[in-house]
């Protein structure tokens, strides 16, 4: 929204308790500022523009969505929401009021003060994952500023309440506070999607973008956290309180400047736990005398009339009001959602109606002679409040049970229609909903979202399974996962990464849940089968490969166990599964065996993107396994099976084809086609990010470049090809896919910067590549960055395996004593592609080195050979090291010129790269040898 020159941008706005610094669209509460959304925001400075003025509801949205076109419905659910952050009504405080049938006005007291000049300004750059505000916290000021002050001296609290109770709200206000506060963040890890106790530590692994490894995944984080300054907020422990004890016992054991602030509904029994426990909501005692509106200055009163006036915008609290308001407060013992309950019910009844109404419904709870426990009376009330509503309201409360996390509209519609439920009445009974309290609304910038409370949740559930629709719930929350699913990959190939992954990555819960129902002994699995074919994007996107792998072998298996299984699903999660295997195995012949099938497949059903697919696979298998002749060969069979009528298969072939000629060690053509990729790429927008399943999956230029910066290097070209492969990295890093990262530091990142004598970054990058490999699961490129490790070091690594001949080859060119006499054979009969003549040269170096004459001979020949397959490949950097090898054994023999006659020409073609080892060393030979030669 652009500015409006009448709202004072050097000047703050004040009203209420807040302060307003326009310019900088930052709302302060008590010298703290107000996290609301864009929107939100937007709609405020409108209307403080307007203050005391009616601004009507098309200018409101011209202001606010200048672009787009947003129905009414859409500007209320904003408002309302605003209202709500805002504490509209609380104490009866009003803010903005709506103006029957022309638009809404800001109506409390506006001054303008002078701009201060120390007005703080949140950093950008402080690490959090805290929701939005979407709702006031009353009445807990005071406990507010003691958990402050008391959680960084303390570093464990628990708080502890029943349901209902409020203890999310506080526990993300003092969150909130205390942003910036923890060096290394403030996280929130809400447990209640998690049934599995297992689960636990991944997903705080994932939260804290942290690498697991083999063994104790709980023991992995800690280590990792030992010099981290963090507050981490665990939400909703009360179901795994034995494995949240734990956790919590071994972080802050080993994690001295962690800090954890729990909530549930009992205390967790953990060492070094301080409880907390929250009290309901105060209100005044029963001696006391009521005397009107002096009882507003307790929290559950205050909390009662702010969401009443919420419910109904011309709601007035009397004084005839104000003892029943005690009462019924008094009655639900102060429990912030049933008041929220019982006052979202103003719309329909007077005050009088609604306290005769939950007295009716609370008496047999309050008249049974015991106490009344807190979660009786927050269950009655949930009862009664459930009873107050419409068949239509009451399906479509308990069928949205069914979602682990926030959902739209749509996703709503799509779960909640069937029988009893007509498309056109769910806006209106979701809004219902929104309007009892029962559902809570989040307003994003792009999108309204709601959810159930864990509370209201389980409570939904419970219903749903009485009224026989779970399953049915379950088949239809699954079917609109697979199609999102199948809309997520559309989007795939024209969305940009950021806007995808923030689009879909919400619906992960919901997917796993979805996928852990349907591929049971009791789900739909037929739905959950092609719902498991169409999450790869997802999966590759966050990098979340053994997940998708475990997935993606039950749904295999269930499959394969049918009588007919789908020829077209079998070959997408065949292909699924060979990158699967191929990233956590390597090369092992159920990878190969995954493509071969997923080739025959696509055969049978003619389908050529498939076919393709399997080729490339199979084709990464190959060159990782060292065959690199085969996958030339392999890659000649895209221009045979004809992908030029497809400007994005063309451009994935040619990309793969760059691969295979590069290895098979033709640098020359595989530096032009690389070129013409990287030029194809940007003409388009770089829109083709991954191949439609090509290869084993990653960012095409992360890819592309990778290879370039190898073969510029082969070409005598090590600065630019260090800058490729930096490029490659950054690219990687900056769209933080952990595949494309790991692929590029493995190839090129390590290996150039060790080439090129910076072993400085060859070890941060290795450091990298390991933390990396582990985090996402990549096992194939953990098992290089172990060889690398020996390679870097003194001892030599010892790499004896088929599946691993790629690593090998590198290994070998990073140190000539590891060469092993599989490769020498492979490099005289033209098997071992791009490395053949470094693998020659080294053999022979090793051979000089025994200082044999009788060796000497053979060293020459092979020296010789060397010299011409370099040549041959255009492989300019292998032909230095050659050409200095033989040169050093000419100078041994006296033959100066001669060996000055073979560098000189060599060293005088390279134009960079002059600090580099290889070329050091060339040059000082060669003077060497000029010294002795003479003029």
């Amino acid at each position: 929204m652009s500015q409006s020159p009448s709202l004072p941008v050097d000047q703050t706005v004040h009203f209420g308790p807040y302060r307003v610094h326009p310019r900088q669209r930052l709302v302060m509460e008590a010298g703290q500022p107000l996290r609301l959304g864009r929107r939100a925001v937007d709609i405020l400075l409108v209307l403080l523009e307007h203050a005391g003025q009616v601004v009507s509801k098309q200018q409101l949205i011209a202001r606010v969505w200048p672009k787009s076109v947003v129905e009414d419905t859409n500007l209320r659910v904003h408002v309302a929401a605003l209202r709500k952050a805002l504490g509209d009504g609380q104490a009866g405080q009003r803010y903005i009021i709506t103006v029957a049938q022309r638009g809404y006005s800001f109506v409390a007291p506006v001054s303008l003060a002078p701009l201060e000049p120390s007005a703080p300004t949140p950093h950008p750059s402080l690490a959090h994952n805290l929701p939005l505000r979407h709702t006031r916290m009353i009445g807990r000021h005071a406990l507010l500023e003691n958990l402050v002050a008391q959680l960084p001296r303390k570093r464990f609290i628990t708080l502890v309440g029943t349901g209902g109770i409020g203890k999310t709200t506080v526990a993300l206000r003092v969150a909130e506070r205390l942003i910036g506060r923890y060096r290394d963040g403030t996280y929130l890890l809400d447990l209640a999607p998690l049934n599995d106790p297992a689960m636990i530590a991944p997903n705080l692994a994932a939260l804290l973008d942290l690498p697991l490894q083999d063994g104790d995944p709980l023991e992995t984080i800690t280590r990792q956290l030992k010099e981290r300054h963090l507050l981490l907020v665990i939400d909703n422990c009360e179901h795994l309180i034995d494995a949240v004890a734990q956790l919590s016992e071994t972080l802050l054991r080993g994690a001295p400047h962690l800090h954890i602030l729990a909530t549930s509904r009992e205390d967790l029994r953990a060492e070094g736990e301080h409880v907390q426990r929250l009290d309901a909501l105060a209100f005044p005692p029963p001696e006391m005398p009521i005397e009107g509106f002096p009882a507003l200055a307790y929290p559950a009163l205050q909390l009662f009339a702010e969401r009443a006036m919420a419910s109904r915008d011309d709601f007035e609290l009397t004084d005839a009001d104000v003892p029943l308001v005690v009462d019924i407060c008094r009655r639900l013992d102060g429990i912030p959602l049933a008041i929220e309950l019982a006052a979202a019910q103003i719309s329909r009844f007077t005050v009088q109606q609604l306290h005769r109404q939950l007295l009716d419904s609370l008496a047999l709870l309050h008249n049974s002679g015991d106490a009344a426990p807190r979660q009786q009376t927050l269950r009655a009330t949930l009862d009664w409040s459930f009873a107050l509503l419409t068949p239509c309201e009451q399906t479509c409360l308990r069928r949205l049970a069914v979602f682990m996390g926030s959902f739209n509209l749509v996703s709503a519609a799509a779960v909640i229609v069937g029988q009893q439920v007509a498309p056109e009445q769910v806006l209106v009974s979701v809004s219902q909903l929104v309007a009892k309290s029962l559902l809570n609304v989040e307003i994003g910038d792009e999108e309204v979202r709601y959810r159930l409370l864990d509370t209201t949740r389980s409570y939904a559930l419970e219903k749903l399974t009485d009224a026989a629709e779970l399953s049915a719930s379950r088949e239809r929350h699954a079917e609109r996962c697979l199609t999102l699913m199948e809309q997520a990959e559309d989007d795939w190939q024209t969305t940009p990464t950021r806007l995808w992954i923030g689009r879909y990555a919400a619906y992960r819960d919901d997917i796993r849940a979805a996928l852990d129902w349907g591929l049971g002994a009791q789900g739909v699995r037929a739905v959950a089968i092609r719902l498991t074919a169409r999450t790869l994007p997802l999966w590759q996107e966050l990098s979340l490969l053994k997940e998708h792998g475990l997935y993606v072998s039950k749904a295999l298996a269930l499959l394969r166990a049918t009588p007919t299984p789908c020829p077209k699903l079998t070959l997408a999660l065949e292909l699924a599964h060979g990158s699967y295997r191929y990233h956590t195995e390597g090369g092992t012949p159920a990878t190969i065996n995954a493509f071969i099938t997923a080739r025959r497949l696509a055969r049978q059903s003619q389908d050529l993107a498939g076919e393709l697919r399997a080729v490339s696979g199979h084709m990464a298998v190959n060159l990782s396994c060292g065959n690199y002749r085969q996958a030339l060969e392999q890659s000649q069979d895209f221009d045979r099976l004809g992908p030029q009528g497809d400007p994005i298969l063309s451009l994935s072939a040619q990309r793969l084809r760059v691969l295979a000629l590069h290895f098979a060690g033709n640098q020359a053509v595989a530096r032009r086609d690389a070129e013409q990729v990287i030029q194809r790429m940007a003409q388009s927008g770089h829109l083709s990010r991954f191949t439609h399943g090509f290869g084993v999956q990653y960012d095409q230029s992360v890819a592309s470049l990778t290879i370039l910066a190898r073969i510029l290097w082969l070409q005598g070209f090590a600065e630019k090809a260090q800058r490729t492969a930096d490029l490659a990295l950054q690219i990687a890093l900056q769209i933080n896919h952990g595949t494309s990262i790991c692929y590029t530091l493995a190839l090129a990142s390590c290996v150039i910067a060790r080439y090129n004598g910076d072993h400085a970054t060859a070890q941060d990058r290795l450091d990298l590549l390991q933390h990396q490999t582990k985090k996402h699961f990549v096992m194939f490129f953990h098992d290089w960055a172990r060889h690398y490790v020996r390679a870097f070091d003194n001892p030599p690594p010892d790499i004896d395996s088929t599946s691993a001949r790629l690593v090998q080859d590198i290994v070998t060119t990073l140190r000539a004593d590891c060469v092993t006499p599989a490769q020498l054979e492979r490099a005289h009969s033209g098997a071992a592609g791009w490395c053949a003549a470094e693998i020659l040269r080294a053999d022979a170096q090793t051979l000089l080195a025994r200082n044999d004459p009788a060796l000497e001979a053979r060293a020459e020949e092979q020296l010789l050979k060397s010299l011409a397959v370099a040549r041959r490949d255009n492989a300019l950097a292998w032909e230095l090291r050659s050409a200095t090898t033989l040169a050093r054994l000419w100078q041994r023999r006296g033959q100066d010129l001669d060996a000055h006659g073979l560098l000189g020409p060599v060293y005088r073609r390279f134009t960079e790269g002059f600090d580099t080892p290889d070329l050091m060393e060339a040059d000082a030979l060669l003077q060497a040898l000029s010294g002795r030669c003479g003029p």
